[in-house]
């Protein structure tokens, strides 16, 4: 009789597991080329006018989010009731006419660069004017201060009221020391620049190569050349932050280093030597006068929430995300914006769509997060991270989703953090069980892991993931690899990104669908994702799921 009672008890549960895959299959399945190709023709219209931060294009992007979130049935995420979290903006715009950069040499004009075309310079304390007459200059290599690695560029050298000029990236000749090829926080832009307040430096430059910073020069002038925004400080430090930051390009810091007797690449070469110290460039200083107006504003993101049905687990969640902005217009031009992000912005909403199919069999809840302001430092997540609707202890994943597989099926998907957490594991089960596999990141070397929404949730500790597209193509041509990089290469940040005759959407769907049944594993697994032992973010890991015992 008991053996009875087992078999019968098995039998039931095989039953029960295998109706609930069937279920999560058919919601699955519901997630289609056509149903996601209709979101990106809507969001990435002319209509939507390239969907900037606080302009009519982001007012339509927020009404047709909400909307569809209404008709989905998802409620609203936000603790009031509402499905909007807006955050303040700060818009900057600088006067290309006025804007100068003059290098001097023995107190005499030795070079006059060119605004946009030879640097890319903006305020950085918030000022209407920036005037800066024969400031130093010094050249800090990478400007890392890392103690874990043994590592310090500034050699206990006074930097104070300098002009600090940075090389791009972090060292990467040693794979004992900053994972060698891939590149870490230290590597990014933005660490420079806050590296440059910590020290007390009068202003920052970054050294432009299109190695060093993973694109070229037109990324930098179409990023930084119009309005930028920031989240508006809300105190009284500005005072303490540099006057300004700014890119200048190869050339130009050629000649920069030139009218110091010095060469660039010689300097560049030096900075991977751990006893690089500090470089003045003796005889040089720069004149610098910056004009900017100032709006203030405010962008929003759109959060919707899918409840859990189980009592010890619905205070946890998953968090999907996905960026709702782009680089709105320029003039008459309009930058679309169709793969960087209505593509992934189309793929959280199906998403939603197919939870929503199966929400009394998940066990966690689920957030799903449109961010703004993306595009201008990671704005909207960013402020999320920093004033979190729930707390990042209760979160167990991130599923970030940007840009994404447009050119056809693969066999293999790119994974940004894999090997970083418990979450790649899963995808890869996954993954097997379709006959696909999952790759690491292809180019480690240009730190894409810092560069998209999921970098803030981890900040604050949640396990997060990037699937990226992968490049092992069913049924295209021998040089497809090649003919879709450089159509990505020439559309990215440009006026061509939009729906062409390229796109192929039976790639998008499969990605979409593995995506989801993975996160439907991660939701109703007994135990939360966690950083393997040694990662940057375990440690701020284990202090959240501390505070939110």
């Amino acid at each position: 009789m008991k053996y009875f009672y087992s078999a019968a008890l098995y039998a039931f549960l095989l039953l029960f597991v295998s109706g609930c895959q069937s279920d999560v299959d058919r919601a699955a399945e519901s997630i289609t080329e056509q149903s996601l190709l209709s979101h990106i023709e809507v969001l990435s219209s002319d209509e939507f006018e390239g969907r900037a931060p606080a302009t009519r294009g982001e007012e339509l992007t927020i009404e047709y989010l909400v909307n569809e979130l209404e008709s989905i049935g998802v409620q609203a995420g936000m603790p009031d009731g509402s499905y909007i979290q807006e955050f303040p903006l700060l818009g900057q715009v600088v006067d290309r006419e006025s804007a100068r950069f003059t290098i001097r040499r023995g107190g005499q004009v030795a070079e006059r660069l060119e605004s946009h075309a030879d640097f890319m310079a903006w305020p950085s304390n918030e000022e209407e004017r920036v005037q800066i007459r024969n400031a130093e200059v010094v050249y800090v290599g990478y400007g890392i201060q890392a103690p874990e690695f043994e590592w310090d560029d500034y050699k206990d050298v006074d930097v104070e009221g300098k002009i600090l000029v940075y090389k791009n990236s972090d060292p990467s000749h040693d794979p004992e020391i900053f994972d060698g090829d891939s590149r870490l926080y230290y590597g990014r832009w933005s660490y420079k620049f806050e590296k440059a307040e910590e020290m007390g430096a009068l202003g920052a430059i970054i050294i432009h190569t299109t190695p060093t910073a993973g694109y070229g020069w037109s990324v930098v002038e179409n990023s930084w050349g119009r309005e930028r925004f920031t989240l508006k400080s809300g105190d009284d430090a500005n005072g303490d932050r540099p006057e300004f930051n700014s890119w200048l390009t190869e050339e130009s810091s050629e000649k920069l280093f030139s009218h110091a007797g010095l060469d660039l690449h010689e300097m560049l070469n030096a900075a991977a030597d751990r006893d690089f110290s500090p470089v003045t460039l003796s005889g040089v200083t720069l004149d610098l006068d910056l004009t900017s107006e100032y709006s203030d504003m405010s962008s929003r993101n759109v959060i919707g929430m899918i409840e859990g049905t189980d009592p010890e687990l619905k205070d946890e969640y998953v968090i999907f995300s996905a960026h709702h902005d782009h680089l709105g217009k320029d003039g008459d031009v309009i930058y679309n914006g169709a793969w960087d992000n209505a593509s992934g912005t189309s793929s959280v909403l199906e998403i939603a769509k197919a939870m929503k199919q199966i929400e009394n069999d998940l066990r966690r809840s689920v957030l799903f997060m449109f961010v703004g302001a993306e595009e201008m430092g990671l704005l909207g997540s960013r402020y999320w991270s920093q004033n979190p609707t729930v707390h990042p202890g209760k979160v167990s994943a991130n599923f970030n989703l940007d840009s994404m597989q447009i050119f056809g099926e693969t066999r293999d998907m790119v994974l940004v953090g894999y090997g970083r957490n418990t979450i790649g594991d899963i995808l890869e089960k996954h993954a097997e069980a379709e006959g696909r596999y999952v790759v690491p990141d292809q180019q480690p070397e240009q730190g894409f892991f810092y560069r998209s929404d999921h970098f803030s949730y981890a900040r604050v500790g949640i396990p997060a993931l990037y699937p990226n597209p992968g490049n092992d193509f069913i049924n295209k041509p021998d040089n497809w690899v090649e003919v879709t990089d450089s159509v990505r290469t020439a559309n990215y940040h440009a006026p061509g990104d939009e729906i062409n005759e390229y796109w192929d959407m039976a790639g998008m769907e499969a990605d979409t669908r593995l995506i989801f049944r993975t996160a439907v594993d991660v939701i109703n697994r007994n135990e939360m994702m966690e950083w393997y032992p040694g990662d940057e973010f375990e440690a701020t890991r284990l202090q959240m799921l501390e505070e939110a015992q």
